[in-house]
């Protein structure tokens, strides 16, 4: 719906009616195989860096800016992302276009690398970081302030994950819509009329108006809604998953004890404890016992 191509894409039940006609059932369904090669990857470039990044942001401000370190997480997330999974892009929107004669994903890819070099492969990398800086933003925020809402206690529950993941997808797919109009623009041209967003820009609005800005909004919320509520269900699952295995793990461990010298007594600290309070107290039984002065030995007569 979002290509300058056609005039047949008006609604979603027309483009796909046309789609059909022309080009057969299997239609929809192509680049499938390129999403496959590139959500791996990118996915879990894009996970680690989420959670490393909110770790070490939370640590440092000690949890008082939440929503910001959620949505910062988010952006640095989506640069690693993005920087995997653009080529991906650019050959499953290069497959999806009208008429195209490309039959498999390494022929498109051959074809562009020869045709244009590997610099095609990155043409729309400014816009598609433009785009989904924002979108993970919006996106994370809106995602923990639904957990926060529906999930205050933060266990694991499939339902508020998916309920979340929907929402936060859907608000950030239709607030970014212009965005991904433009970077449609840019993966599909054939020869490199725009080279950047604002030039990008300028040919929707030349061809369509400013409402050619919002083609396509519907069926973006509509896929972007289940892909995330899977998506975050799918990574809550194994965290929770291999969460419960460290844990059981750690309730076995066995016992730790820490002898203060001179004090003829013994600190003993379980695992299983919180360790928060056991180390503390531990030391400062080392520390009495360092800083006190030497008691003489009694000496005991045997009448």
């Amino acid at each position: 719906m979002q290509s300058l191509r056609t005039a047949h894409n008006s609604t979603i039940r027309e483009t796909f009616r046309y789609m059909v006609q022309r080009e057969g059932l299997l239609r929809p369904v192509r680049g499938l195989s390129a999403v496959v090669l590139g959500a791996g990857p990118a996915h879990a470039c894009f996970f680690a860096t989420y959670e490393h990044c909110k770790m070490t942001l939370s640590h440092l401000t000690r949890h008082r800016h939440d929503h910001i370190t959620h949505g910062l997480s988010g952006c640095l997330a989506s640069l690693m992302h993005d920087a995997v999974s653009n080529p991906a892009e650019v050959v499953k929107q290069r497959l999806q276009m009208l008429n195209s004669p490309y039959r498999g994903v390494w022929e498109c890819a051959r074809h562009v690398y020869r045709t244009e070099g590997a610099r095609a492969f990155y043409r729309s990398y400014g816009t598609q970081v433009a785009m989904n800086v924002p979108f993970q933003a919006l996106h994370f925020v809106t995602y923990e302030w639904c957990q926060s809402i529906i999930n205050p206690a933060r266990k694991y529950d499939p339902r508020a994950h998916a309920l979340s993941g929907a929402a936060a997808g859907a608000l950030a797919a239709a607030a970014t819509t212009p965005l991904d109009v433009c970077k449609t623009v840019l993966n599909t041209q054939e020869s490199a009329r725009a080279e950047g967003l604002a030039q990008a820009a300028a040919q929707v609005l030349r061809a369509t108006g400013p409402l050619g800005f919002l083609k396509g909004v519907r069926p973006r919320v509509l896929y972007q809604m289940p892909a995330t509520a899977i998506c975050w269900l799918t990574y809550e699952t194994f965290k929770h998953m291999l969460g419960d295995g460290g844990e059981e793990q750690s309730s076995g461990a066995a016992t730790t004890t820490a002898t203060a010298a001179g004090g003829g007594g013994a600190v003993q600290a379980s695992a299983g404890a919180p360790s928060a309070a056991a180390t503390p107290l531990a030391c400062a039984a080392l520390r009495l016992a360092a800083a006190s002065p030497e008691v003489p030995a009694t000496t005991l007569t045997r009448t």
